[in-house]
């Protein structure tokens, strides 16, 4: 037994190459939302995000839901996401996850769902040492899927068709799970990513002078973090932004700017011309890329820009591998 406040980190998947069916694995669809871990002691809901911030303003909804919920204290993971069509837009979520104020969150016009997937805590008791499957089938029975909250669904065989289904749908892939494993924080192989689409998580270093009519910059620098802790350079993006974006992101960067690079200078590109257009920030933002490959030489090819996530410290990007 252990206290309601003991609320672990997330599990997190890790990027494969693999595609596969097995038994004692199941096939979950890979949303674009924010991961939110919830708690319930009592009357006291809370909502935190992958990097433990306080995410009840942003989504008051969920909040409300889960405390109107006839139910002994527990704790639950999942993702909260906003759909555009029948695809979650994380672009859309922005709206939301930049709100600390119901109020404001509320009027955003932006409908959220809470999908849950897994259950940390029920009555008193951790279930976490329970394998996944009995950890799932207490979920399904215990809350009330009424929206915004909603059980994540998941296959028992045929992996391999259900990521192809999903890339022909759109989605963003399948996250495999190991049945027989317990909840264990931190990134394992327990849970593994097929991903139909490149993408990731990178920390903005700096912006490019805009060019012609394009106001606020041309292009955000990105970055990640090697294992010696050095920022290296991983290239530019300069599309996925409109109006109001270039407006309110280039505001951040001038909050941050800083005269010093804060990248490992040899994975620069060279040339002063480029220098000369290039302005540096203290690498605190973090930015959603998509993008079709990396090159040889460790830079993005086709990169888009998906948005700023509030819910991951900038020292914790790194280059995902696939293994």
């Amino acid at each position: 037994m252990e206290p309601i406040t003991d609320v672990p980190g997330p599990a997190f998947a890790t990027l494969t190459k693999e595609r596969f069916s097995r038994e004692g694995w199941i096939f979950e669809r890979k949303l674009d939302g924010m991961r939110v871990i919830s708690s319930r002691s009592g009357t006291s809901v809370r909502l935190r995000s992958r990097n433990d911030l306080d995410a009840a303003g942003s989504f008051p909804e969920v909040a409300e839901a889960l405390e109107a919920l006839d139910l002994p204290d527990f704790v639950v993971d999942g993702e909260v996401v906003a759909f555009d069509g029948a695809q979650t837009s994380f672009a859309l979520l922005q709206r939301r996850m930049h709100v600390s104020n119901p109020a404001k969150a509320r009027r955003s016009g932006v409908e959220v769902f809470y999908y849950v997937f897994d259950l940390l805590h029920l009555d008193g008791h951790s279930t976490r040492g329970l394998p996944l499957g009995e950890r799932k089938a207490l979920l399904r029975e215990l809350l009330d899927w009424q929206d915004p909250l909603r059980y994540t669904d998941h296959r028992d065989k045929e992996g391999e068709n259900f990521f192809r289904e999903a890339c022909e749908k759109g989605w963003e892939g399948v996250i495999a799970k190991r049945a027989s494993a317990p909840y264990r924080s931190g990134r394992t192989r327990d849970w593994l990513k097929f991903k139909c689409e490149q993408g990731q998580e990178f920390v903005v270093g700096g912006w490019t002078d805009p060019q012609g009519a394009r106001t606020g910059f041309g292009a955000l620098l990105l970055g990640y973090y090697d294992d010696t802790g050095a920022l290296r350079y991983a290239g530019k993006v300069g599309t996925g932004f409109d109006a109001t974006l270039l407006t309110s992101i280039t505001e951040q960067l001038l909050a941050r700017a800083t005269p010093r690079t804060p990248y490992d200078a040899r994975t620069l590109p060279k040339g002063q011309a480029w220098r000369r257009s290039t302005h540096w920030v203290k690498p605190e933002l973090v930015a959603q890329i998509a993008f079709s490959e990396w090159t040889p030489d460790g830079q993005l090819r086709h990169p888009r820009f998906h948005g700023l996530r509030t819910d991951k410290d900038a020292r914790q990007v790194v280059r995902e591998i696939p293994s």
